[in-house]
């Protein structure tokens, strides 16, 4: 049966934005201190925010729909970053080199972000929908950090492993991961009482909140309903 949903459009949206700014961001290495970390780490993590809301608000079978449209998304970036960058350059325009040295780091950066994403992402959900379920939906801060720490610890592992491996020595790219881990789960639990406000008012909004008693949690299982219907298997709804 499909349910409309009000907000979820907009989830959505937010999501794979900034999925697709954090990735060009992440051309960068800045200064933290005595820390090196990937730019798009400022706004990354906010991914993983609104992946979490998607979650428990919606269910596993949606999120990970949303999940899937992020990396259609990335896929088409890179593609026309690339097709782009080798388009001949005008006779007046001179900045090609500095388009190549920047964007032409893209392709493996956003390669290093599918593969970490997509780990990542989905672990996520999985042990949020589980935890939710076999808590009985108590305490939701704590599956929102519990999922987070394992998450994360994928996603920036991965990525690091496979976007910077052979450019920095195996010292910097123990910091990296371990820098960036800890920097976006601090984050996100700073950023826990916004998340909560958002979550509370979508479960009133939409009157969802959705338990995955019964799901199958097979990320590839993406085709069997469009986003905004009710998933196909899962628990039934419970007012928060």
């Amino acid at each position: 049966m499909k349910k409309e949903y009000r907000y979820l459009t907009f989830v959505t949206g937010i999501f794979v934005a900034t999925l697709l700014i954090s990735n060009t961001l992440d051309t960068k290495i800045f200064a933290f201190g005595s820390l090196a970390l990937p730019a798009g780490i400022i706004l990354f993590p906010l991914a993983y925010l609104f992946g979490d809301i998607l979650t428990e608000v919606y269910g596993y079978a949606t999120s990970r729909k949303v999940i899937w449209s992020g990396f259609f998304s990335l896929l088409l970036m890179v593609l026309t970053y690339e097709i782009a960058r080798q388009l001949p350059p005008a006779s007046f325009w001179t900045d090609q080199q500095a388009y190549d040295h920047i964007l032409g780091k893209v392709p493996r950066i956003v390669l290093a972000s599918i593969v970490a994403y997509f780990l990542g992402e989905f672990c996520n959900s999985y042990v949020l929908a589980k935890i939710k379920v076999r808590m009985q939906g108590r305490i939701m801060p704590l599956r929102f950090v519990l999922s987070t720490v394992v998450g994360q610890a994928i996603d920036t592992s991965v990525f690091v492993l496979i976007a910077f491996a052979g450019i920095f020595p195996t010292a910097e790219l123990v910091s990296l991961t371990l820098s960036g881990w800890a920097f976006k789960v601090g984050w996100e639990v700073l950023a826990l009482p916004f998340t909560m406000v958002v979550v509370r008012f979508l479960k009133k909004a939409e009157g969802e909140d959705y338990y995955d008693t019964d799901t199958d949690f097979n990320p590839f299982h993406v085709l069997r309903n469009n986003i905004g219907d009710e998933p196909v298997k899962g628990g039934g709804v419970k007012s928060s």
